[in-house]
């Protein structure tokens, strides 16, 4: 039986697999182990998704790499051999992902008028940068 730890969760899943130094997870499992889902538009919870990068091998038709989708997120992943226990931390200074909710600021457009972001809030906005360097 291997155990996952993840945001606050302990698992106890049968069908886990280990393959190399990846765990994986049945779909079936992934929700309840982690709060992420598989859906088209890649791991999801709640509203928020994570695309599957192209290339990665994060599932196959039947389970899931914790550990893949953990590292891309670039949180901590340890293994106890021994135990068969898998624990996969919270990510270095904090989550991108707490609120998917971008800080308010202000910018005039080429005109010199204000904008803010909140004035947009529920519509879809497309922000460009640019640097020097």
């Amino acid at each position: 039986m291997t155990t996952l730890l993840f945001d606050g969760r302990t698992s106890d899943l049968s069908g886990a697999e280990q393959r190399g130094e990846e765990l994986w997870v049945r779909r079936s499992d992934l929700e309840a182990a982690t709060g992420w889902e598989l859906r088209a538009e890649g791991l999801c919870q709640g509203d928020v998704c994570i695309p599957v990068p192209r290339g990665a091998r994060w599932s196959d038709n039947e389970r899931v790499s914790v550990t893949a989708f953990a590292r891309h997120l670039r949180r901590p992943v340890l293994h106890d051999a021994a135990h068969d226990a898998w624990s996969v931390g919270p990510e270095p200074g904090g989550s991108r992902l707490a609120s998917g909710v971008a800080p308010d600021f202000t910018l005039p457009d080429f005109e010199g008028r204000q904008h803010s972001l909140s004035q947009y809030r529920g519509k879809k906005v497309l922000l460009m940068t640019w640097a020097s360097w």
